[in-house]
């Protein structure tokens, strides 16, 4: 389906190994972007996959750790771009809605 409506989307924790993370999730043929969910003090723990991951932060705050830079607390209109294989974690200093979009890489599923 080439229309998507997010609010009509059923909803899924996208990667339950690493990340409390919760929302609607579209896995195309090269890309995957999720409208996800951190409540107050959940997150992602440190983790690394080959996808490159890029995340927006649309309402409340997000405090991140990227490997090799220095810890930031984000805010709307604020993201951040992690490169393949760089770790980093994530964590909700209060409930925080993003979007999420990664790579699509050929035998690697999104549940990483």
């Amino acid at each position: 389906m080439p229309f998507l409506v997010f609010d009509e989307m059923n909803k899924e924790t996208v990667t339950p190994k690493y990340s409390t993370a919760y929302g609607e999730l579209v896995t195309g043929e090269f890309i995957e972007v999720g409208r996800l969910s951190f409540e107050k003090g959940t997150g992602a723990v440190e983790h690394a996959h080959p996808h490159e991951q890029v995340m927006y932060v649309i309402s409340g705050k997000l405090a991140v750790d990227l490997e090799g830079e220095d810890h930031a607390e984000l805010g709307p209109g604020m993201g951040f771009h992690a490169k393949p294989n760089q770790k980093h974690r994530v964590q909700a200093v209060e409930d925080t809605q993003v979007i999420s979009s990664k790579h699509v890489i050929e035998g690697v599923g999104h549940k990483i």
